[in-house]
């Protein structure tokens, strides 16, 4: 069944997020933090004088920050003026102009303060300014007369305001005035014409200026321009005119280009870093000049420029400091040429480098505020602290300001504060708040739990483990629950946690582990990945040519994952099917009924699911009748190619096009061969749109080119064609250096350097090799040099161990060198560290965590890059216990040039070793002297079992075990027990100490048949111990024992159910009532049977008068199935009961229970009993007659199932 449009009401889009990235430093809400700014007004704020100003300015922190504001740099009470209001919980400003305010009234620079205890941030200095839209000034306007061809221009001059106005022409009928090569608008807003026609002529020539910011338009006073000809001169205007000026030339003179704009020959321009930069030259001349940009010494850049207004206007956008210059636009027309050098300086406001970033850090440790930006001029930097200059910010014995850099030492709390870093030069400036939060947390994932990943095969799947911790916790994952950590080039690891597999496979899919650890806990969280198969077209629509009036229809056959559910869209001309019920989409095509010429168009079937999407289409072209033929899906091949211009390092490519088969061509793709390094290789050169015929071509030295070109329309791609001739640019020096140079040692005498080699057309010449230079850093040596081949790799042996090296690698052919190549530090091999850590320090503080502080070992005697220190401890014995020696290491590895660490996890009441080690890239050195220490006493496990046996009236033997891990000296267990009585209510808990070297424990003078929950646990001198509970039940007194077996001695727990007196208990109750009212049913049913045994004549009574309410009930409305005996179809009639001695008499034998059924009062009750009264009235109705208006009650069902 086809459906029209899409076969599901809803779009689906691709939606596949790359992991949301929270960063470590993300300190969660419910932690004290400093303010954060994170929402502000822009710095140049331009409001609107006719409505409220709101200044926003938001900040998040714990506790929630108060917010306060300086105007023009003192304080700014809001509570002294009643037009200004402070939004609830948020430092945004409302000013209420509507109400009567004036918007200059309140210019100004504003800034916002948040603080709360733990520092101050502070925003941008914003600047408060109202828009203007002033008037046009009155001025009386002379109208212009101006000869054929000569250059006029025509003043706009709008008022100044702020912002600056759209500048626009019209007619007095609000239609744009037609520009072109020959007339058109300046950048000032002035409309230029190169030379004038007589069709110029006209009255309302009207400048309009738009102020967006307050919705108006001014127009300035109509111009009229009239324009003659000598032909039309009259004697009025001749008699003003000197006789040069009438036949000094010819009546339309030819002339040169010469510039409207800008005057003269050279100018100069400063544009900021970022910034566009729009230069702009306008010619006047006839015939109408061409403009042409050219940049001295240099090349446009080609993916930021664009023309506009005819070529008028360059326009570079993202200008940066490499696009200074002198830019050159030449006016040409065939009687000569002008041109106009602007020299160009791109300036830059300041722009971050490196902005400093929030930094969590854990007491004692050590962290920096780095604040570096460039500008130029460069940016001075200056720093505050809770919005107050360092200078005369109260002292931090742990921060030293060294410029752009503030460096901390063994912070504490009180070193929490918010920073802010201001650089700054003539063009601007830049303000970050950095924030220091001194906290000690353990790690926590921020992820939820089995979080689900799906991604399709063979595309990157990152799994998210946002973390938090302080100090910063390391990030390990796993594949699987208990799988080994993940490794490899398969893996990428972020820094905020998250796990990125670059080409996720169909194994890929399971359960992955990340493990967030500090010195203060680890944790743990699993997520899952889904893999799914890709959304494929096996079926694409085809290109279709249908006559008018026919039908024709596309297919898009799909293959998905059967876990995703697709839907299709169909589009035509990327835009929806028309509302037509000619257009029927099916679930695997579409099909258009009687064609019309508008139906022509591309058809485009969307495949959508949550996570991919696939797309393809096809062209209708629809013909009349008669006039159907085979119709090309391509372009002819472009002939006739030609090189032109031949330079050494450019060349003009020119070309016919092919017929274009019914589709135009909308573009041609130039690709080349390079006959020298790679023949029979083509490789894409450039693209240009489908009008242009000829392309200017760049080229490189040493390459033998041969170019051909590709038509392209809607349909596809043409055949490649022929190839041009062949043309060999000249050789030349190398252009460039090999990149990805490195230097690194493989042994610990040996330099290993390598680099990225130029590949063949890079090389510019023949005889590619490249010049191999280092020298030790640091050393007052020369530079050795070896020239190689063209390798990637060169080793220098005989090094010393670990030392840096200066190295750089040039490029040479036999024409010359590259560039002078930067240079790079590199480092010879190493070798493992010579040194133990020394002054090994344990500091125990807890039963399970312990603290070790060691010195540092010498950087020299590292021998290497320092990768950390690493911790190796084992547990020797249990205090507590005589046991066999442990000899489990473990292993902590610390970063860096760390000396203290963190042992936590450690066992109470035990002996340990430890020592140190160092780290660097060649492995670890000699371990420090094992260093001994014991952990106190903790508080020990749960006793390892607790069993009660031994039932009898008033007592209870209990059993048990001593813990498991005692973690000290055991001095007692003790015993807790309450009684429970029927409705679960718990009585009064007892509490018995018992000594350590007891086992088990006789409880007497209990109550009979009563339940018991006992809690038990051992206790050390630190405290108690984690509990075990139990339950148990003494038995009953004898008398209620009688028939029922005692339970066996040390048969485990007392009575795995209560016994209590069952004649209480609720489930006993119910069961009897059940029995009780199933017996009732089968008394009834027995009556019924006897009543039809034909033990009284009734048959005839029943044939006479057939009661239409005893119907044989049918299954298909749920009621019993009919009752198969004719004679039972027919209803017992009233009489008298049946006598008590069993016997019956005729005249009574129409009494029946049926009359118990009768009407609304024949009903059982939910024991079986009957409701209502006994009834001696029965309607009488004919024998004939329609169906009761009454259900069947419930005594008919059951006459008719038996």
């Amino acid at each position: 069944m086809m459906k029209k449009k899409s076969i599901s009401a809803s779009k689906a889009s691709l939606v596949f997020f790359l992991c949301q990235m929270i960063s470590a430093l993300d300190v969660p809400l419910d932690l004290s933090q400093p303010p954060t700014i994170t929402q502000q007004s822009p710095k140049d704020y331009i409001v609107d004088p006719r409505e409220n100003i709101v200044i926003q300015c938001e900040a998040k922190g714990k506790p929630p920050p108060s917010f306060s504001w300086t105007r023009n740099g003192t304080h700014f009470d809001i509570d002294k003026d009643e037009l200004v209001t402070m939004k609830p919980n948020s430092g945004t400003l409302v000013i209420n102009i509507m109400n009567g305010g004036k918007a200059e009234a309140y210019e100004g620079v504003y800034q916002c303060t948040a603080r709360n205890e733990r520092g101050a941030a502070i925003s941008n200095n914003i600047v408060i300014r109202p828009s203007r839209s002033p008037l046009w000034t009155k001025e009386k306007l002379e109208p212009n007369q101006v000869r054929e061809g000569d250059s006029l221009v025509l003043h706009c001059r709008p008022p100044v305001g702020l912002p600056p106005p759209i500048i626009f022409w019209m007619d007095n009928a609000f239609q744009r005035l037609p520009q072109s090569e020959r007339v058109s608008q300046g950048l000032n807003g002035d409309l230029y014409f190169s030379n004038v026609q007589p069709e110029d002529t006209r009255e309302d020539y009207i400048c309009y200026a738009r102020f967006n910011h307050t919705q108006t338009i001014q127009q300035k006073q109509p111009i009229s321009v009239k324009v003659f000809s000598m032909d039309s001169l009259n004697d009025t205007i001749a008699a003003n005119l000197s006789d040069t000026d009438i036949y000094g030339a010819k009546p339309v003179t030819e002339r040169p280009p010469i510039l409207l704009t800008p005057t003269g020959t050279t100018s100069n321009k400063v544009e900021l870093r970022g910034n566009v930069l729009l230069l702009e030259c306008i010619a006047a001349g006839l015939p109408t000049p061409v403009i042409r940009w050219i940049k001295e010494g240099g090349e446009l850049p080609a993916n930021r420029t664009f023309f506009e207004n005819f070529k008028k206007t360059l326009k570079i956008i993202d200008v940066s400091e490499a696009d200074s210059g002198n830019y050159k636009c030449i006016a040409r027309n065939i009687l000569g040429s002008t041109h106009h050098v602007i020299s160009v300086t791109v300036k830059a406001a300041p722009y971050w480098i490196t902005a400093p970033r929030n930094l969590v850090l854990s007491p004692g440790e050590d962290g920096s505020l780095i604040c570096r930006a460039n500008g130029n001029p460069k940016p001075s930097i200056s720093w505050l602290s809770n919005g107050v200059p360092i200078a005369i910010a109260p002292e931090d014995p742990s921060r030293k300001v060294d410029g752009d850099t503030i460096i901390f030492s063994a912070v504490q709390e009180r070193s929490s504060a918010v920073y802010q870093c201001n650089a700054s030069n003539e063009y601007g400036y830049l303000l970050a708040n950095a924030f220091v939060n001194v906290l000690a947390e353990p790690p926590r994932i921020l992820t939820p739990a089995n979080k689900l990943y799906q991604v399709i095969l063979d595309s990157p799947a990152l799994i998210d483990c946002a973390y938090f911790g302080s100090p910063k916790p390391e990030i390990e994952w796993f594949k699987g629950v208990k799988g080994s950590i993940l490794r490899g080039n398969e893996y990428v690891f972020h820094d905020n946690g998250t796990l990125e597999i670059p080409v996720a496979q169909k194994d890929s899919s399971g359960t992955y582990t990340c493990v967030a650890r500090n010195e203060l806990g680890k944790i743990q969280n699993e997520v899952q990945l889904e893999v799914k198969d890709p959304t494929l077209i096996i079926k694409q629509p085809e290109y279709k040519v249908i006559q008018r009036y026919g039908h024709v229809s596309f297919e898009c056959i799909i293959k998905h994952d059967s876990t995703l559910i697709p839907t299709v869209i169909w589009l035509k001309d990327n835009d929806e099917l028309p509302d037509d019920e000619r257009f029927l989409v099916g679930k695997d095509n579409l099909t258009i009924m009687n064609v019309t010429d508008k139906d022509d168009g591309t058809y485009t079937c969307i495949v959508n699911t949550t996570l991919d999407s696939v797309s393809a289409s096809a062209v209708l072209t629809v013909v009349g009748k008669n006039t159907l033929k085979l119709y090309d899906t391509r372009p002819n091949p472009p002939f006739d190619l030609e090189l032109t211009g031949q330079l050494e390092r450019s060349i003009e490519l020119s070309w016919i096009p092919g017929d274009e088969n019914n589709s135009p061509i909308t573009s041609f793709v130039i690709e080349y061969e390079d006959g020298l390094h790679e023949p029979g290789v083509w490789h894409y050169q450039t693209e240009v749109p489908g009008s242009q015929t000829t392309v200017q071509l760049k080229l490189s030295p040493y390459v033998n080119y041969s170019f051909r070109v590709i038509a392209v329309n809607e349909i596809g791609r043409s055949q490649p064609s022929e190839p041009s001739e062949q043309y060999l640019t000249k050789s030349a020096n190398p252009d460039e250096n090999p990149s990805n140079v490195q230097g690194i040692g493989s042994e610990p005498d040996n330099l290993v350097i390598t680099w990225e080699s130029l590949k063949g057309f890079q090389s510019n010449g023949p005889g590619l090799q490249y010049k191999v230079s280092w020298r030790q850093k640091d050393v007052d040596d020369e530079w050795t040099s070896v020239v190689v081949a063209n390798v990637s790799k060169y080793i220098v042996s005989g090094t010393p161990t670990f030392v840096p090296y200066e190295i750089k690698v040039q490029a040479l052919n036999d024409l010359g060198y590259a560039p002078e190549p930067s240079e790079v530090i590199g480092h010879s091999g190493e070798d493992l560290p010579m040194v133990a850590p020394g002054n090994v320090q344990v500091h125990v503080i807890n039963s399970t965590l312990a603290k070790v502080h060691w010195d540092p070992v010498p950087l020299k005697s590292v021998r290497g890059h320092l990768q950390g220190y690493k911790v190796y401890y084992w547990k020797v014995q249990s205090l507590s216990r005589r046991s066999k020696r442990h000899i489990e290491k473990k292993i902590l590895t610390f970063r860096g040039n760390k000396t203290f660490g963190m042992l936590p996890g450690l066992e109470p009441y035990s002996s340990y070793k430890l020592n140190v080690r160092v780290v660097n890239g060649k492995g670890e050195g000699p371990a420090s002297p094992d260093k001994v220490f014991k952990t106190p006493e903790g508080v020990p496990s749960s006793p390892s079992f607790l069993k009660i046996t031994n039932p009898t009236l008033d007592s209870l033997t209990l059993e048990w075990g001593s813990p498991t891990h005692p973690n000290g000296i055991l001095i007692s267990y003790i015993l807790k027990f309450q009684p429970i009585n029927n409705t679960h209510e718990l009585g009064p808990l007892v509490e018995i100490r018992i000594p350590a070297n007891e086992s088990s424990l006789i409880l007497k003078n209990l109550n009979y048949s009563t339940r018991y929950k006992f809690y038990f646990n051992a206790q050390t001198s630190v405290g108690s111990g984690s509990q075990i509970t139990e339950e148990a039940v003494t038995i009953m007194d004898e008398g209620k024992m009688a028939g029922i077996p005692r339970p066996a001695v040390g048969a485990g727990k007392a009575m795995a159910s209560r016994q209590v007196d069952i004649a209480t208990q609720g489930w006993f109750i119910g069961l009897m009532c059940a029995v009780a009212l199933l017996i009732l049913i089968l008394l009834i049913v027995c009556f019924i049977r006897r009543n039809k045994g034909g033990k009284y004549p009734v048959k005839e009574k029943e044939d006479a008068h057939a009661d239409p309410e005893i119907q044989p009930m049918k299954e298909d409305d749920g009621t019993f199935g009919e009752y198969s005996d004719a004679e039972d179809h027919k209803p017992l009639k009233k009489g008298s009961r049946t006598p008590s001695d069993r016997t019956v008499k005729k005249e009574d034998s129409d009494d029946s229970l049926v009359d118990y059924g009768e009407g609304v009062n024949g009903q059982f009750n939910e024991d079986g009993s009957f409701i209502g009264q006994y009834s001696g009235k029965k309607e009488k109705e004919p024998a004939e007659g329609n169906e009761s208006s009454e259900a069947p009650s419930p005594v008919n069902a059951m006459n008719s199932f038996v």
